[in-house]
């Protein structure tokens, strides 16, 4: 689960990192109360979407009026920004952000993220902080430096002496760096994040380090913990297929080809999606029904995977472990004749009553292809979806 910004800068406040003065608002109606709080000559009007690259996308302004505030506000209230990290109709900016603007002597990267091979919280920091730090990650990684965290320890000296040496700080911003890593080791451990970033951080004009913007991550197998947190998600920020598809307990994202994938368990469900890929074919999405699925769950998992008018035709591949293949059967019929699906269906079913499954497709009357090896199902979806290698 991603934060907004101005989310992820109120759990900085409360763990005392230090930010820019700002307040978000929701309504034009809000920015004269907003400018009268914060007061100065400048601001910075910055759109909330779960997106990077704002800046570069007009999403991020700085202005020296309040009826400039008000214009950019009026401009970005109610659209949508289009991102290089966003998809072609961008994300709706519902929330702005409206902060004094910093005066910048440098820009740095901080950020903290599990190393699962680790096995470890990591802190990964660049002198190259901004708008162009995925550039150089990919162009001269060796301007990014990594520290791994063991969780018996915690943080210790080397560790800030490393990071601080990296970043360039001296005197008492040394002394700030210590603060600031045990802050956000702290707020990582305590709210379950799978990713903290401030990007930048930078030394302002009194040498002091300043969060200037911040990007939280949370682990959604962990929000259970954390109810204050879990309903700061917004879901008009994430694909609402995905959004859907949570209320139901199943796993789906969205892809940009034209075969729906319905499979049960991830590991077979991304080798269903390599063998459609091998035969030519490009899936629309990935879904694990999961294997303890019911007939009510498959029959969700078809109305989301046609809710995307890309798809042109199914495949549903089952292994009946845990799950009953009869029961899957019973969902694909009831699925089919409650939507009234018109799109090609190919399915496998293996395993547990497969048999029994499969004879229920066949007495249905409904125009279904069943297929018992995989790569001819694979092979058999892409012919009928109308791609050709």
């Amino acid at each position: 689960m991603n934060l907004h910004e101005y989310q992820s800068k109120a759990l900085f406040e409360q763990q005392g990192i230090p930010i820019p003065a700002g307040k978000m608002i929701r309504t034009l109606a809000e920015v004269d109360q907003v400018i009268k709080d914060l007061g100065g000559e400048k601001w910075v009007v910055k759109a909330q979407v779960h997106a990077g690259g704002r800046g570069k996308a007009g999403g991020v302004v700085i202005v020296d009026s309040a009826e400039a505030v008000k214009t950019e506000a009026k401009r970005l209230l109610g659209g949508q920004l289009i991102t290089h990290q966003s998809n072609g109709e961008g994300l709706p900016i519902n929330q702005l952000l409206i902060e004094s603007p910093t005066a910048i002597k440098t820009e740095l990267y901080l950020s903290l993220l599990i190393d699962r091979n680790e096995q470890k919280v990591i802190f990964i920091a660049s002198q190259a902080g901004g708008m162009n730090i995925e550039e150089v990650a990919e162009q001269t990684p060796e301007k990014i430096t990594q520290v791994a965290i063991h969780p018996a320890t915690g943080i210790l000296g080397y560790h800030i002496r490393q990071l601080a040496f990296t970043l360039g700080l001296t005197g008492g911003q040394i002394k700030q760096m210590a603060t600031l890593m045990q802050q956000l080791y702290d707020l990582f451990i305590k709210i379950d994040a799978s990713l903290i970033e401030i990007n930048p951080l930078v030394i302002n004009e009194d040498n002091n380090l300043v969060a200037l913007d911040g990007k939280i991550n949370l682990d959604d197998s962990a929000l259970y913990r954390h109810g204050s947190l879990a309903i700061l998600r917004d879901i008009n920020q994430e694909d609402t297929r995905e959004a859907a598809a949570r209320e139901h307990d199943l796993n789906y994202i969205s892809l940009e080809g034209n075969i729906g994938c319905m499979v049960n368990g991830a590991g077979l469900a991304m080798a269903t999606m390599d063998l459609v890929k091998l035969q030519g074919g490009k899936p629309a999405n990935f879904l694990d029904v999961g294997g303890g699925t019911t007939a009510a769950r498959v029959t969700e998992a078809f109305k989301l995977i046609i809710s995307d008018s890309n798809v042109k035709a199914v495949l549903v591949n089952i292994f009946g472990g845990i799950v009953r293949c009869d029961l899957i059967a019973e969902g694909i019929i009831e699925a089919i004749q409650q939507i009234g699906l018109t799109i090609p269906v190919v399915i496998r079913l293996e395993g547990t009553n497969a048999a029994q499954g499969l004879e229920k497709l066949a007495q249905s009357g409904l125009e279904l292809k069943s297929v018992a090896d995989l790569t001819l199902a694979a092979k058999t979806v892409v012919e009928l979806a109308g791609v050709t290698q």
